[in-house]
């Protein structure tokens, strides 16, 4: 392995772990110190973003510094499905943060429907033997649960657009990033693994969603 490879993979377990630390307190932080139910949902939207990475985040680490494994590869892969879900549920608790921030909107019915129907189909579509999960993925497969994510990311990106304070703009910009960083490596991270590089700044995104929700807390 060449030097400047041994210092990506060791910059890389670095950035994972700080990332995975500061979602942890940052969970804790919030279900701790919140009382009103805006924070409660930060705190477990946080912490499922904690969980969910930790699978693949974890394993991930264990590989740059000793080296893969058949057991260190299962649970990566392992742990693309968790995150895959988590991130999921993560869409579905910021609507009800959105909502907490917007009580006094008056919004159709059709819009928590479209987030809970697109990332439910995606979930069903993540448990699917088709996809292939520790047999190299199916391309169609992640084509057709991405592409419902990004709806379920559209809906909640026009959402705080709307808002239209400098929150909303911020996480609406936020959910456009990590939309526009994530979805080259989905689709196209097995052909060309140097892409995996654009899930750093796709997880600061996050950490700044994150961050938003710390500033409203310390207000």
């Amino acid at each position: 392995m060449s030097k400047n490879k041994k210092i990506m993979k060791v910059f890389e377990s670095v950035f994972c772990m700080v990332y995975l630390l500061f979602a942890l307190v940052a969970g804790i932080i919030f279900l701790i110190n919140g009382s009103e139910k805006l924070f409660l949902l930060y705190g477990v939207m946080t912490l499922m973003l904690f969980i969910g990475d930790s699978f693949h985040l974890i394993p991930r680490i264990i590989n740059n510094t000793k080296g893969e494994t058949e057991r260190t590869k299962w649970w990566m892969d392992l742990g693309v499905i968790v995150t895959s879900i988590t991130m999921t549920v993560f869409y579905i608790l910021l609507f009800y943060v959105w909502k907490e921030l917007n009580s006094k909107v008056n919004f159709i019915n059709l819009i928590p429907i479209s987030i809970w129907i697109t990332a439910l189909a995606r979930i069903i579509i993540c448990l699917l033997p088709q996809n292939n999960w520790f047999n190299g993925g199916n391309i169609k497969m992640s084509a057709i649960r991405n592409l419902i994510f990004c709806a379920t990311g559209f809906i909640s990106m026009l959402l705080f657009l709307i808002q239209g304070l400098w929150f909303g703009k911020t996480m609406a910009i936020c959910i456009i990033l990590s939309f526009a960083f994530y979805m080259p490596v989905a689709l196209f991270g097995k052909e060309n693994p140097k892409l995996g590089m654009l899930m750093m700044p796709k997880t600061i995104t996050y950490m700044v969603m994150i961050s938003l929700g710390l500033y409203l807390l310390w207000r």
